[in-house]
C-alpha cells in the first residue's frame, strides 16, 4: 500500500494542535537550540520524555550529542522567542540566556514549565532522531501555554 503524500501528511498533521517547546543544549563548548513542537512525555517510571529532531537541522548534531538538554515549554507571549529558535544559523542566545542547568544546558526566560534532562538514549525515526531524556529537575510557572496549530500561533481561552 502506497503512502500519502509529504503534503497531505502535512497538511493533516497541521490541524494537531500541541504545546511549542524550544530545546536547548551545549555541545564541545557551542549552544544549540531549536523549536520543538515534537515533544512527549514516554514513561513514568523513570521519568522519560522525547524530542524529535530533523536529521537536517543545524541544531542536530550538537543537540542529539550534547550529555543533556533543558526543555523550554514556552508561555503565550513567547511566541517571538519560538520564532527565533526555528531558524537556522546566527547566535539565538544573544541577551536570551539566564543560566545554565545540569550538562551545561543554556536556560532561556521562563515560560510555563522547564525540564532539564540527562541524555537517555536516541532511535531512528527516519529523517528525524527521536532524542529520549531522563528528566533530572523540573521547573512551573503559572502561565498560559503558547499553542501551535494550523501553522499558527494560539493560546488556551
Amino acid at each position: 500500500m502506497e503512502s500519502v503524500t509529504e503534503r497531505e501528511f502535512r497538511d493533516t498533521l497541521a490541524r494537531w494542535a500541541s504545546g511549542v517547546t524550544v530545546i536547548t543544549a551545549t555541545h564541545e563548548g557551542a549552544r544549540y537550540g531549536m523549536t520543538a513542537a515534537s515533544f512527549s512525555s514516554l514513561s513514568l517510571d523513570p521519568p522519560l520524555v522525547l524530542i524529535c529532531v530533523a536529521r537536517s537541522a543545524y541544531s542536530h548534531d550538537g543537540l542529539v550529542g550534547a550529555p543533556g538538554f533543558a526543555v523550554h515549554i514556552l508561555g503565550a507571549e513567547q511566541a517571538e522567542m519560538s520564532g527565533l529558535f526555528s531558524r537556522a544559523g546566527a547566535d539565538k542566545f544573544d541577551g536570551l540566556v539566564q543560566g545554565t542547568g545540569a550538562f551545561d544546558a543554556p536556560l532561556l526566560p521562563f515560560g510555563v514549565a522547564r525540564l532539564v534532562c540527562e541524555r537517555h538514549s536516541t532511535l531512528d525515526g527516519g529523517d528525524h532522531t527521536i532524542l529520549v531524556g531522563r528528566v533530572v529537575s523540573t521547573e512551573l510557572a503559572g502561565t498560559d501555554p503558547l499553542i501551535y496549530c494550523n501553522r499558527a500561533y494560539g493560546r488556551l481561552r
